[in-house]
């Protein structure tokens, strides 16, 4: 494979990070305990800690991307102290840091914890900060929907300690407009308290998506980024910070822009962005060392999905629900559900920017377009090609509107018009509101193809396509992050790995959950067969943790109850069929016999995906507890505490020796996710290219291995295909004949040909390494 590095490649200046592995920071596990990690994960192999957001944020905030002062370190997390502490504890164990920034929006929901916010509401445009935050002020007074859907909801006002109060709610009060009864003090001020349901038709400032507590922020102005960046650039200066991962650059008006700005500042740091890719979609050439990883792992997870059930899932799709549903149309329609109701605000700001054209029309041709827009927003070059498709996408399923979709999209290519610096923060959001928050939780055909970064309608990928994929990536983009989970996957890793184990068994699932859902019917039943399919990839899960769940998708989905309107009875039923299958013996003994079957194959591939997310090019992360199995949802769960002690424990045994068993408690994954990461730690030389290795034999389609310049992964794919062909026969690896050892188990080979069977006797995987490397390493 070529090896020139790319124009835009700053691998050669920029730290090198070999690896990272990301801790949720928050009250509750601080800085301090975050400190007392440093060891335990110098062991497990990685270069770098990976961080959540560790400036001043909302009071209480479990996850930190609500920043309110951009000036210190969360004191709740330990503040400034802490983080020195951090910066010491890592150094000492020959660990780097890295750190989650939030460039995009600022949390607003406690006026008072953000003092910028706090002076624009007293101030308005006098304010200093008034173009700190994206607020159309030509639209008068800033809407602030904090209000009971009630008609009298201001009858709660109080003016106390000087102060507009609400409830819980506390705002200032602008000089000279103190006297009155509350009301009257309310009417003079630069906000307005509204009714929580205007929140999404009637805002005066840019979210982030739909969530009316973060407002948006206008970075491209040089003093804004000047004063929200000062502190992290500081550590970057001193030498405290390795690497910045940033939050969402899609929401910002010039994303291109404030990467340069942001790569100027910090010319030595890592650099990765939280740019979420649509199937084939290519990161523009930003001065960046590549994404976060969510285009690796659908290509690391398909990996282990059978493309030849795909007919087999939709015709179950279409018995379970009554209908046949394509995922273009699916995803269009709550795309543009998302564009005219959760959006609604942001729709009529942008319909503003063309007065000429009638209000209705406008707001109708932009929602259809940002509907029908192939990617989160466009970039240049390629943007004009996605406007393009757009716009005749929009024009078969609306020609009433084509003078008027003509009218805007030519006001949409031109780079110096309003409209179109902001219609691309318009659709991203679109895009993240309408797919991942809504059709993701709809579209229940197979949902362990349901996640960030993926695409549901693409049904597995073969080896071929993966190495494709990989061997790109090693030109282009070497230093980017690759992941499994994160705090945003919908499901943990592990869960989809064993969800993956039913593509293998189509026609025993389809029996299964039939019978399952005819006795246990939900009357929304694609959101009951998500919900039997999550069951089952997560069982065990203590009944609360799904109860969650159930209902937080239930929302989502927003067909048969919403955040904004829950249908109590709908949700009864939905709680009462989660509390069928701990309280039914049959139905219990059926899922629990059900799960455990197809546990040891979603081992299997957990090992696999974990192997090749960790040995294919990139920087791999590897999320907090990983580990071991885990078998976590969508956020919060995937916050909950780590049992750091039970892992330290578990990796101090097999650094005795010890090798564990697939099924003993997931120390097996412990013991690829360490090999292998100290591997690239200590021999990153064996990582600087990746061929394809061939597998010869009957079962060859069953393995994917690849060598990376010296290292060579090898996985299992679709093991219990493989069982039922006999096994591996006499198919084997082709290799370069020098000595090598299987880190896993210890072996060594030699050869030019290895018997896969001998291979992966003991595990379904393999890390093998010249000999003399690993003895050297010993």
């Amino acid at each position: 494979m070529p090896d020139t590095p790319h124009p835009h490649d700053t691998t050669a200046t920029t730290t090198r990070v070999g690896s990272t592995y990301r801790v949720q920071v928050r009250p509750g596990f601080d800085l301090d305990a975050t400190a007392g990690l440093a060891g335990y994960l110098a062991d497990l192999g990685v270069t770098h800690l990976y961080s959540a957001p560790l400036l001043t944020a909302t009071p209480g905030s479990q996850h930190g991307y609500d920043v309110v002062d951009h000036r210190t370190v969360n004191p709740e997390l330990g503040g400034e102290g802490g983080r020195q502490r951090l910066v010491r504890e890592l150094r000492a164990a020959g660990l780097g840091l890295v750190v989650d920034i939030v460039p995009n929006h600022a949390g607003v929901a406690r006026p008072a914890a953000n003092p910028a916010w706090w002076d624009v509401l007293r101030r308005g445009r006098a304010s200093a900060y008034a173009d700190w935050f994206d607020i159309d002020w030509d639209r008068g007074r800033l809407l602030l929907p904090v209000l009971a859907d009630t008609p009298d909801a201001l009858d709660d006002l109080k003016v106390v300690d000087g102060e507009l109060r609400y409830h819980e709610h506390r705002f200032p009060i602008a000089d000279g407009t103190g006297d009155g009864a509350a009301r009257e003090v309310h009417d003079q001020q630069h906000y307005e308290l509204v009714n929580w349901r205007r929140g999404d038709t009637e805002l005066t400032y840019r979210r982030f998506f739909a969530v009316s507590d973060l407002a948006g922020l206008r970075v491209e102005e040089p003093e804004v980024f000047r004063a929200t960046h000062a502190e992290i650039l500081r550590w970057v200066a001193a030498g405290d910070l390795d690497g910045i991962r940033v939050d969402h650059p899609d929401g910002l008006r010039d994303p291109a822009g404030y990467l340069a700005r942001l790569r100027a500042a910090a010319p030595g740091a890592w650099l990765v962005v939280e740019k979420i890719l649509e199937y084939g979609e290519e990161l523009p050439d930003w001065p960046v060392d590549g994404t976060t990883g969510y285009d690796a792992l659908p290509a690391a997870g398909g990996l282990f999905v059978d493309p030849d059930a795909e007919a087999d899932f939709t015709a179950l799709d279409g018995r379970l629900t009554g209908r046949h549903t394509s995922w273009a149309d699916l995803t269009h329609d709550t795309k543009l559900a998302a564009a005219t109701r959760l959006l609604a605000a942001e729709l009529g700001r942008l319909a503003a920017l063309v007065p000429e054209l009638p209000a209705e029309q406008v707001r109708a041709a932009l929602a259809e377009l940002a509907a029908c827009f192939p990617v989160y927003r466009g970039y240049p070059p390629e943007g004009a090609r996605h406007l393009a498709a757009a716009r005749a996408e929009a024009g078969r399923r609306r020609p009433d509107l084509t003078a008027v979709l003509d009218a805007v999209t030519a006001r949409l290519r031109d780079p110096d018009h309003e409209l179109a610096a902001r219609f691309p923060q318009l659709s991203g959001a679109v895009m993240a509101k309408g797919v991942e928050d809504t059709a993701y939780y709809r579209w229940s055909r197979f949902v362990a193809l349901n996640e960030v970064g993926g695409s549901p309608a693409h049904f597995g990928v073969p080896p071929a396509e993966f190495h494709r994929f990989a061997a790109a990536r090693q030109v282009r983009w070497p230093a980017g992050m690759t992941t499994l989970s994160t705090h945003d996957t919908k499901r943990g890793e592990d869960v989809r790995a064993r969800l993956a184990v039913l593509s293998e068994l189509p026609g025993r699932w389809a029996e299964r959950v039939a019978d399952w859902m005819s006795r246990a019917p939900l009357a929304d039943p694609a959101l009951a067969h998500l919900l039997w399919q999550t069951a089952v990839g997560a069982w065990p899960i203590e009944r609360e943790r799904l109860h969650a769940y159930a209902e937080k998708a239930a929302r989502e989905a927003s067909a048969s109850t919403s955040w904004a309107d829950p249908d109590p009875a709908f949700e009864h039923e939905l709680h009462a069929l989660v509390d069928r299958l701990y309280d039914d013996p049959e139905l219990h003994a059926q899922l629990t016999a059900f799960a455990d079957e197809i546990t040891p194959a979603g081992w299997s591939n957990s090992l696999g995906q974990k192997l090749v997310q960790l040995a294919m090019p990139g920087v791999p992360d590897t999320y907090q507890g990983t580990e071991l199995w885990e078998n976590s949802l969508v956020d919060p769960d995937n916050r909950r505490p780590v049992d750091f002690a039970v892992r330290r424990e578990l990796l101090a045994r097999l650094d005795t020796g010890w090798r564990p068993a697939v099924a003993a408690d997931g120390a097996a994954k412990l013991l690829v996710v360490s090999r292998a990461l100290r591997l690239r730690r200590d021999h990153p030389e064996l990582f600087t290219a990746y061929r394809p290795v061939p597998a010869h034999g009957p079962a060859g389609a069953h393995a994917v291995a690849f060598d990376r310049g010296g290292a060579i992964a090898v996985a299992t794919r679709l093991p219990l295909r493989l069982a039922r062909a006999g096994g591996w026969g006499d198919t084997t690896l082709a290799i370069s004949g020098n000595s090598v050892t299987d880190l896993f188990t210890g072996r060594v080979y030699s050869g030019s040909e290895l018997l896969m069977h001998d291979l992966l006797s003991t595990y379904p995987v393999a890390l093998l390494a010249p000999t003399d490397s690993v003895e050297a390493a010993a």
